[in-house]
């Protein structure tokens, strides 16, 4: 079951390839009810601790593949569902110390009934005064644990 929070507390963790801590993944869920292609999803600037990250640290993991920003821009088959999480997966040499860490990531998303110059208004690092997390945009931010 997912929680209400976009930033996932089950999942944070360090992750190891080779035997070596090459990173951080945690999950966020989509906070709107009829799930999106990756076309239209416009995500973000991760912050973590104040550090932050930047789009070619970050791979976003839907239905169990991997998608780079630039290859989330054209495809329009893959399609986010509201009931499955994605893992965001960050390149970080070590990882994260045990501890909290502050998560902050915005995303966005375009919607058929949306109006292109709403759509072009659509920053998601700043929080909307006119839309609605339901309606494609919201700035998250989490403290979570890492043991």
């Amino acid at each position: 079951m997912l929680e209400r929070d976009v930033i996932q507390s089950i999942g944070f963790r360090n992750v190891e390839e080779a035997g070596a801590v090459t990173g951080f993944q945690f999950k966020v869920r989509l906070p709107y009810y009829r799930g999106i292609f990756l076309s239209q999803l416009r995500p973000g600037t991760l912050f973590v601790d104040g550090e932050r990250f930047e789009r070619e640290e970050i791979i976003w993991n839907i239905n169990g593949k991997d998608f780079t920003y630039e290859e989330m821009k054209t495809d329009m088959d893959t399609h986010w569902s509201v009931t499955k999480p994605a893992v965001i997966k960050v390149k970080k040499k070590d990882g994260l110390a045990q501890g909290y860490h502050d998560l902050t990531l915005g995303f966005c998303f375009t919607s058929s009934y949306m109006p292109p110059v709403m759509q072009d208004a659509l920053d998601p690092d700043c929080e909307s005064k006119i839309s609605m997390p339901e309606f494609g945009h919201h700035v998250n931010q989490r403290r979570l644990l890492i043991v």
